[in-house]
């Protein structure tokens, strides 16, 4: 189809707004699926995105709609991931469109998440048309949420739209509204190709699945392609677009937004935000924006039992078949075992792969504690990265440690501010400014009216946001906060490793860095959890907290006894001193070369330290 009646948009929106929903009303209308064919989020074909409520994966559709002028037009819906560890996966997606429908939940009003997706999509010179979504429900402030959008992101009244995804009330004015507003397609078609990688797959036939967006020239199964990020040349084996199927058809052309089947082995060979290009006539520059998949979180995966470690293996490489960002390496841990060290991007990264894992594998996992990448300065000049505390040099040969630091969003109701400025200042966050995005009205008899909101901005390093910073910003606000990060950049702080001993022994998988003036807490508060934890031995068990030689807190387990008195009755004292004696010298041996098993629950004792 020529490019002036081509529309290609997203639909951007915070967690749970009603964003796949309102995908399923243009499916349903425009007649891409029969009633008979459709389900609830039918564009979420996972399991876990259904029971999350959450885009994991960029699906995209193409629709075939015509207006109520008469004309037909190409509407291509990119549905981007609905979480801030996917930001870059959505940053690409924005970048492959024209336009963007910002959808708001009537009864919530603007999130965190809402902002930031905001700020993307302005990045990308989208076209944003507001919408107004889930009208219906009885708790919906239509009127007070569209005033938000004006006054805090300065869209004019008349620009917004309202509707309700689930009842699809205003989902063909949304179209019409899509035609009227976002701009066609620019690109010159008889210019060298170049085609925006948004997102990818795997298939088992057809190797790498490259979803893609035509920018300049056009592309067919003829040619040789080229990936410009790294000069690697394939054959393509199939083109097409999806309906939301798979659907082959002869070319793609300016504007058209497709797929390629490129017969590649591992996803990390077409990676989201590459460029494709052909090979016999190649492109001067690349669609710009392209940055490789950088984890930020890394932790230790173990199997439970130690024989399913050849399974665990097989599993994460065919995970790493469908998901470029997961990346792993062996790993082995005195206490745990064979395992492998995985970085993921964000908790939410971290939750999905352990949770694939144990569905779609059938296996038993244990996690270590999350961790973030420490940039070190050793004494002598040499600078490494580690991303576990077992790598941390001994703290003589340490000149300097750098830790990443994140800025933060949170928006909440204004009666929360105290609770949520004592939590982040906790965390050992700095406060950069506050905005409020709705005052609250206090009427003539002194009742407030409606409730304030306000968004606050903080720096916080990503260490301390990592564990149960969310849980405890949703129930210190009674759910009401929404939270967004992004990196800002390594800062110097003065960490230590904190270390584990048991029975003389240093525990690898219970050993963290922490910033120096809370480690005398946390060893104090590891030392006493693990000894309620730890079953109790025939001998005594010392459990110490230690930064390099030196130990901040000690517990000790207890002894089991046996009254080994209890077969001398009478005679001399001395016969029960020498029984006493022999049980001292036994429990002595013991615990030269006793073993102490230490259960699952100690190292999830690593995630539960309190502030």
């Amino acid at each position: 189809m020529e490019p002036a009646r081509i529309r290609n948009f997203c639909i951007i929106a915070h967690i749970d707004h009603g964003k796949s929903t309102l995908a399923d009303r243009f499916l349903e209308m425009t007649g891409t699926i029969s009633r008979r064919d459709m389900s609830a989020q039918v564009l979420d074909d996972m399991d876990l995105e259904r029971e999350k409520g959450v885009t994991i994966k960029a699906k995209a559709v193409r629709m075939a709609y015509t207006s109520k002028a008469g004309t037909p037009y190409e509407l291509n819906l990119i549905d981007t991931p609905g979480h801030v560890d996917f930001g870059y996966e959505v940053s690409r997606a924005l970048a492959a469109c024209e336009g963007a429908l910002l959808v708001v939940d009537a009864a919530q009003g603007i999130q965190a998440q809402t902002l930031a997706n905001v700020y993307l999509a302005l990045e990308a010179n989208l076209t944003l048309i507001p919408v107004v979504n889930k009208i219906d429900l009885p708790s919906a402030e239509p009127e007070r949420v569209a005033q938000e959008l004006v006054d805090t992101l300065g869209f004019a009244p008349e620009e917004i739209m309202f509707a309700s995804a689930k009842e699809g009330t205003g989902a063909e004015d949304l179209l019409e509204s899509i035609i009227a507003r976002v701009p066609a397609p620019s690109g010159v078609g008889d210019k060298p190709l170049r085609a925006l990688i948004f997102d990818s797959k795997w298939d088992t036939y057809k190797g790498v699945i490259a979803y893609c967006r035509v920018i300049d020239g056009r592309v067919d199964n003829k040619r040789k392609l080229r990936l410009m990020s790294t000069d690697f040349t394939f054959e393509p084996l199939e083109v097409g677009v999806f309906r939301p199927a798979l659907d082959a058809v002869e070319e793609l052309t300016i504007g058209e937004v497709g797929y390629i089947a490129t017969g590649l082995k591992t996803v990390k060979d077409c990676r989201v935000g590459d460029t494709l290009t052909d090979d016999g006539k190649p492109a001067d520059d690349a669609v710009p924006g392209y940055r490789p998949a950088k984890p930020m979180v890394f932790a230790g995966i173990y199997p439970q039992q130690g024989n399913e470690y050849p399974l665990l293996r097989d599993a994460l490489d065919k995970l790493q078949l469908t998901d470029a960002a997961l990346g792993f390496t062996p790993e082995s841990s005195t206490a745990l075992g064979f395992g492998f060290r995985c970085g993921f991007l964000g908790l939410f990264h971290m939750e999905i792969v352990q949770e694939r894992l144990e569905r779609e594998y059938n296996l038993d996992l244990l996690a270590t504690a999350p961790s973030v990448e420490y940039q070190v300065t050793k004494t002598n000049g040499d600078e490494i990265v580690i991303d576990s505390p077992a790598e941390l040099p001994p703290p003589q040969e340490v000149g300097q440690i750098r830790e990443p630091w994140m800025d933060i969003s949170v928006v909440c109701p204004d009666r929360y501010i105290g609770t949520v400025m004592e939590l982040v200042t906790t965390n050992r966050g700095e406060y950069k400014r506050t905005e409020y995005l709705q005052h609250s009205i206090v009427q003539d008899d002194g009742t407030k009216k409606g409730e304030g909101r306000v968004l606050l901005e903080y720096s916080i390093p990503l260490s301390e946001i990592l564990v149960d910073f969310y849980d405890n910003l949703k129930s210190r606000t009674q759910g009401y906060a929404s939270l967004d990060y992004t990196f800002r950049e390594y800062r110097a702080a003065p960490l230590v490793k904190l270390d584990i001993l048991v029975n003389g022994e240093p525990v690898d998988a219970l050993s963290l860095i922490t910033h120096r003036d809370n480690a005398v807490h946390y060893g104090r508060q590891l030392t006493d959890k693990l000894k309620t934890l730890i079953p109790r031995q025939m001998f005594d068990v010392p459990l110490q907290a230690a930064i390099g030689g030196r130990i901040i807190a000690r517990e000790t387990i207890r002894a089991m006894r046996k009254n080994v008195l209890a077969k001398c009755y009478g005679g001399d004292i001395t016969r029960k001193r020498k029984l006493l004696e022999k049980q001292k010298e036994g429990k002595k041996r013991m615990k030269r070369v006793g073993n102490v098993e230490i259960p699952q629950e100690a190292f999830m004792a690593v995630l539960r330290l309190e502030k």
